[in-house]
């Protein structure tokens, strides 16, 4: 028997190596138990008889497993990896766990499948050929996607990750490739979070129908979500998405002012519905759109790095946000009834703008905007699809950073984990005039499984502190990245608030001109080097970063060194081959 610590450089921890011998003439062989606990180390010793029905250890936790839920690795050797007669360089504590696709066929002669001594049924175990590898199957896979659902829906990277597990804040690939996930804000409390599975899985053994039934998980979600919203917030709608909350509120919006007209932002997106693609200029100014229809005006971005009002032109801090809100006051113009328009029923945007590239508005921008709205008859819905459940740190909404006050708030991604769940929440007026005699009715939208899984998406924000560590994580790696670009000509702007970051990519600081090719190169080397970004703004020259929030610390510098490497490579400092 072998007992040791295998923590590193690998991460089998406490490791159990047994040797087994039939006394038939039948050769001997090995077992190998690890990822155990640390308790194992001082209950067995090397060189010990252990008889069937004796304990070998017990399941480590995630301290010895690399990250990965409890588990056994349970591997069987058919050489000695006690001596050298086995393997050249054999580790007499170890032997290696993981290799190479292709050399599955050599490792499967001497390692063979377990499945029958661990008293697993055939086929328990499935295995990829070995004829296939990573390259062939991301190859038929991305073939068969294409074929089957269409070319419309896009992958990301030039070379796609067929990714097969989540963990925190890290997705798996099916090479056991592990990558930093810094883009996807719908795991809002972590990949393959454990407190939302298990609401999910429990819930949906004991019911799961629709709102025309009473049942008292609906109740408790709205109890509990409206403790996060101001007064006069008070009545929550469920639906299923993010595009359902948007359509939602503009169905409301329209028959609270009988008015038709929206004012959108540029940049702006709301959702893949016609009636949300109408409103998103990021659409329908963008390849296969046709422009804004005749109930839409759209005012310019809030942008003070490269719009019209700009950081560092001599004015007040408070000046370009109310500025650019003058810019809402006129698009709304535009919409009046009194001049042959459909009337103003909405202003419709994010407290930080998304896809127009993690643009957050100067202050007093929303809160003025909103006036203007007002004074024109409509209603302000913010849009906090992206950036709500204390993403952005210093608040737990969005909207919050500006002082403004919405009539509606519409809710997405984030809510269930994953699981399809968002919400609208409005005023008790809005809410009453919208009670007009047509039924509104969501059949999935509040079903008891949803609503578990917001709940619970709830309670791990509240117990683990998520929005303090966003507001912490976030604030010092915005500092970080700052100060790692500040060498680096063509980095025009890093800015954001909590963990919803951008950096901004120029030819240079002086025209400011949209630099994409640059940013297009350092998200796919970055995803080379197991670490995940994304491109977003109109120009498609800005680096998003909006990670699960149990993002933390050490992934931040994991982050901050993977753009080091890349910012300092030569390909960047003088881009000419690749930017093509």
């Amino acid at each position: 028997m072998s007992v040791a610590d295998n923590d590193q450089p690998r991460d089998y921890g406490p490791t159990v190596i047994l040797r087994h011998t039939a006394g038939d003439g039948t050769p001997p062989f090995h077992t190998l138990y690890g990822h155990l606990d640390h308790a194992t180390l001082g209950h067995l010793e090397p060189g010990r008889r252990v008889a069937a029905g004796d304990v070998l250890g017990w399941l480590g936790g995630a301290d010895v497993n690399g990250g990965w839920p409890p588990h056994l690795h349970l591997q069987v050797i058919a050489l000695d990896p006690l001596c050298d007669d086995g393997m050249d360089g054999a580790d007499p504590d170890n032997f290696p766990g993981v290799a190479l696709q292709r050399l599955r066929s050599v490792w499967e002669s001497v390692l063979p499948d377990p499945s029958a001594l661990a008293g697993l049924p055939p086929g328990a175990v499935t295995a990829t050929t070995p004829a296939a590898d990573p390259t062939h199957r991301k190859r038929d896979l991305a073939a068969r996607r294409t074929a089957l659902l269409g070319s419309s829906p896009s992958l990301s990277y030039r070379d796609p990750i067929h990714v097969v597990r989540g963990l925190g804040a890290y997705l798996y690939d099916d090479a056991a490739h592990r990558y930093l996930d810094t883009v996807n804000n719908v795991p809002h409390v972590g990949h393959g979070n454990r407190r939302v599975a298990e609401a999910v899985a429990r819930h949906s053994r004991v019911l799961n129908t629709n709102t025309r039934y009473l049942h008292g998980e609906i109740v408790a979600l709205a109890d509990e979500l409206l403790a996060h919203f101001p007064a006069p917030l008070e009545v929550v709608f469920l639906v299923c998405s993010g595009s359902e909350a948007n359509e939602l509120a503009l169905r409301m919006a329209r028959c609270h002012t009988g008015n038709d007209g929206v004012v959108c932002l540029e940049g702006g997106y709301h959702g893949n519905t016609g009636g949300l693609v109408e409103i998103s200029q990021y659409k329908f100014d963008g390849p296969g759109g046709s422009g804004p229809g005749d109930r839409v005006a759209v005012a310019p971005m809030p942008d003070t790095y490269r719009g019209r009002y700009r950081r560092g032109q001599g004015m007040t801090d408070d000046e370009p946000g109310l500025r650019y809100a003058e810019d809402v006051a006129r698009a709304a113009a535009r919409l009046d009834a009194s001049s042959g328009g459909p009337g103003v029923a909405a202003f419709v945007a994010e407290p930080i703008l998304s896809c127009g590239g993690q643009i957050e508005p100067p202050p007093g921008y929303l809160a003025a905007a909103y006036r203007h709205i007002r004074r024109a008859g409509g209603v302000c819905v913010a849009d906090e699809v992206q950036v709500g459940f204390g993403r952005v740190g210093d608040a737990f909404w969005g909207f919050e950073l500006q002082g403004a006050r919405p009539n509606i708030v519409t809710l997405g991604k984030p809510m269930g984990n994953g699981h399809p769940v968002a919400a609208v929440v409005t005023t008790r007026e809005i809410a009453d005039s919208f009670a007009n005699g047509m039924e509104y009715f969501s059949t999935f939208g509040g079903n008891p499984v949803s609503c578990a899984a917001a709940r619970a998406v709830l309670a791990e924000i509240r117990d683990r502190g998520l929005q303090e560590r966003a507001r912490t994580v976030g604030g010092a790696l915005l500092g970080e990245l700052r100060e790692l670009t500040l060498d680096h000509p063509f980095v025009g702007d890093v800015r954001g608030r909590g963990l919803f970051l951008g950096i901004e990519f120029v030819r240079d600081r002086a025209s400011r001109e949209p630099f994409p090719e640059a940013c297009t190169y350092l998200v796919n080397r970055a995803r080379e080097m197991g670490v995940l970004l994304s491109v977003d703004g109109p120009d498609h020259n800005v680096i998003k970063i909006k990670p699960p929030l149990v993002f933390g610390e050490a992934e931040a510098g994991l982050l901050v060194e993977t753009l080091g490497a890349v910012l300092n490579e030569s390909a960047l400092r003088n881009p000419v081959d690749w930017i093509n």
